[in-house]
């Protein structure tokens, strides 16, 4: 009998699959959770449902797309709900028993219930699209309400799929993604970078208690910069094969056998000229071989218009992107999803349009899922600062002392990155660097001016005034000379669970200057 493993699992509700994967706590490996007649491969769940009625029939996942194509299937057959929750613009198929947010929470629920036992879950890691925030959201707390897991965190899809490729936060990307039912292209810049806090997932459940609405501790997502997106994917890509073969066809299985040669296609391990077999049913419920190589798959797409299309997207992207003055030269990576996003033919177009840019190709379909793991190993509720602390610099130049900030007012707090500062001397031959701390007033004062006798703010306020510390400077001595207009020292700050603020020095050679507790922010 195999051991139960304990640790987090992470649910990726997608438009076209879904994605659940598992990383046990005394492990750094995740693991694709295979369940039988939901997974359609390891991890991975057509994100489907069958619902039939009066009978209350449930199926998701591969036992639902098996039923596409059976009588009343516009009644019973639900899918691309994802993309409609949280959504009030895009149209609602009228004909489904069910709306997004019933299909959403049939789909959960089955899911949830059919998890095999092995797997003891401590904390549950969701992700949800940036573009319909808030509506998500809100569905999602009420979703996980009733589930019994003591910790549930939410994270926003963009910036899971970064983390799990080492992209530096505060980096733009760009992402496309082609699934089954859509193509969505988009530009975001990753949160953090420049000395701002990095991203945190949201806790919506912590010790067993609902904190979606009381914590401090909010979600910050990627900013989008560009979105734009079709309903065209995979999906059509299949019907393209189906009817370069039999234009006439009327058998939905014939599409299930288009998906499997595409995806056999889309290997780049596969030769350009070779050809290989798929049988179709044809007429009389007979079967008929046909074979299809790379080239002939090119073809299809190139005959349909799709790298036309892909064009369009990429260029009204692009020119939304340069309206908020982000170029491609921006761009640190640009990021494939989706199964679509695998086939050669268009790996070999993005980086034609746009070569000067990394492409990063992760697990097309895993990848946020994965990276959602990666982003909460250790998730546990943060505290927030209520102040800013900056540190007093001298400006030769202007032969004056101002303050520089070290951490901002709502950053969380213990750091996981130190705020690296390089000091220079103000003077040749400096040999000691004093490190005075400020921070911020609490609140902002607004100046109240009167109008006929009425109290009103000032429409200009006041910046908010740093306050020193009413501590001893630490006093920092080198070991050797400095000049004027040279890096001389570098600091590397941090605040520990304690609360105290603290401070790495190095010379510029990176000889320790020795560590010190600058004191409580409170």
């Amino acid at each position: 009998m195999k051991e139960n493993l304990s640790g987090t699992l992470a649910i990726d509700l997608g438009n076209t699959n879904t994605v659940i994967a598992f990383q046990d706590l005394k492990d750094t490996n995740s693991i694709l959770v295979e369940i039988p007649n939901i997974t359609s491969s390891p991890g991975v769940i057509p994100s489907v449902v069958w619902f039939e009625e009066p009978s209350k029939i449930l199926k998701i996942g591969i036992s639902a797309l098996k039923m596409r194509g059976t009588p009343n299937s516009d009644l019973f057959f639900h899918s691309n709900f994802k993309r409609l929750i949280g959504n009030h613009i895009e149209q609602i198929n009228q004909k489904n028993i069910l709306s997004p947010t019933e299909c959403g929470e049939k789909f959960f629920k089955f899911l949830w219930a059919n998890i095999p036992k092995k797997y003891k879950i401590k904390r549950l890691v969701l992700t949800a699209p940036i573009d319909t925030y808030k509506g998500y959201r809100e569905w999602l707390v009420n979703l996980c309400s009733e589930l019994s897991v003591d910790e549930i965190a939410l994270v926003d899809e963009p910036t899971a799929a970064s983390l799990g490729i080492n992209i530096p936060f505060g980096s733009k990307i760009m992402t496309l993604d082609i699934g089954g039912s859509t193509i969505d292209m988009n530009i975001v810049k990753i949160e953090g970078g420049e000395g701002k806090s990095g991203p945190i997932a949201e806790l919506l459940k912590f010790n067993g208690t609902d904190v979606s609405s009381i914590s401090k501790q909010k979600i910050r997502c990627a900013e989008i910069i560009s979105k734009v997106g079709s309903k065209i994917g995979g999906k059509d890509i299949d019907q393209w094969i189906v009817d370069y073969f039999i234009p006439d066809n009327e058998f939905p299985i014939n599409l299930l056998k288009a998906e499997e040669i595409k995806c056999k296609l889309s290997s780049s391990k596969i030769k350009y000229e070779d050809k290989y077999p798929t049988k179709f049913l044809i007429k009389g419920y007979k079967e008929k071989e046909l074979f299809l190589s790379r080239e002939i798959f090119e073809k299809i797409i190139i005959e349909n218009n799709l790298l036309n299309h892909l064009n369009s997207l990429l260029k009204e992207l692009l020119n939304e992107a340069r309206g908020k003055f982000c170029t491609v030269d921006d761009l640190s990576v640009i990021i494939l999803v989706g199964g679509g996003s695998q086939i050669p033919l268009i790996k070999e177009w993005i980086s034609n349009k746009i070569s000067k840019i990394l492409i990063k190709s992760p697990p097309p379909i895993e990848s946020i899922a994965l990276g959602a793991l990666a982003m909460t190993p250790g998730v546990k509720i943060k505290d927030i600062l209520t102040k800013g602390l900056s540190i007093r610099l001298f400006n030769k130049r202007e032969q004056k002392h101002f303050w520089h900030p070290i951490f901002c007012k709502g950053q969380t707090w213990p750091t996981e990155n130190p705020f690296k500062l390089i000091l220079q001397p103000s003077k040749n031959n400096q040999k000691i660097f004093e490190i005075i701390i400020g921070e911020t007033k609490k609140e902002r004062q607004y100046d109240v001016i009167f109008e006929n006798g009425l109290p009103k703010l000032s429409e200009v306020q006041s910046e908010e005034e740093i306050i020193k510390w009413e501590k001893e400077p630490l006093k920092i001595v080198l070991k050797s000379n400095s000049k004027i207009g040279e890096d001389t020292i570098k600091l590397f700050f941090n605040i520990n669970k304690k609360a105290d603020l603290l401070v790495k020095c190095l010379n510029i050679k990176d000889e320790f200057l020795g560590e010190y507790n600058l004191g409580n922010i409170f």
